[in-house]
């Protein structure tokens, strides 16, 4: 490839909400799941929406410059990748783990941490990733278990209170 062909990645960053680099998710919108390389991805993906239209959940959307992106405020990843395996570009690594490469934090606004019972987060958590300690003279507060926290999403879409976010962890 001829150096007039050549694209320079850097200047692509500026079209997209989220880097690789550590940084909260504006709306937990995120990459999608077993994405080789963020670089890659950005340069070979067309764009052709047939991992949207393959995602059974339907988070997946369009996202800045028509990439596509995991929505978590739809609902959450049940890793049935379909959106991998509908992609033409071969963009994905099946075999990455884990599909995420987020840690999820929650904000000052959950309800338990303003002395309101609400355990929803907790309640749709299929790995148990949050759990909530008793604290003498006010409600359980939320722990996570960053080890057992598989990405899902799960417990972003079900926060009444859209306390929940997350944190991407830069690549390497």
């Amino acid at each position: 490839m001829s150096q007039n062909n050549m694209i320079d990645h850097s200047k692509r960053g500026i079209f997209r909400r989220f880097s690789t680099k550590k940084t909260e998710s504006p709306l937990t919108q995120q990459r999608l799941p077993w994405v080789k390389n963020e670089v890659d991805f950005v340069s070979q993906c067309t764009r052709c929406e047939k991992c949207i239209t393959a995602c059974e959940e339907q988070i997946i959307v369009k996202g800045d410059g028509g990439f596509p992106i995991v929505d978590f405020t739809k609902g959450e990843c049940t890793f049935c990748e379909a959106c991998a395996t509908q992609c033409p570009e071969h963009l994905f690594d099946l075999r990455i783990t884990p599909a995420f490469t987020h840690q999820i934090s929650i904000n000052k606004e959950c309800l338990a941490k303003q002395s309101v019972e609400c355990r929803s987060c907790s309640d749709m958590c299929e790995t148990q990733a949050i759990r909530f300690q008793l604290v003498l003279g006010s409600v359980a507060q939320p722990q996570i278990n960053f080890d057992a926290c598989n990405g899902c999403g799960g417990c972003v879409a079900a926060c009444p209170t859209s306390a929940i976010s997350m944190t991407l962890e830069e690549t390497k």
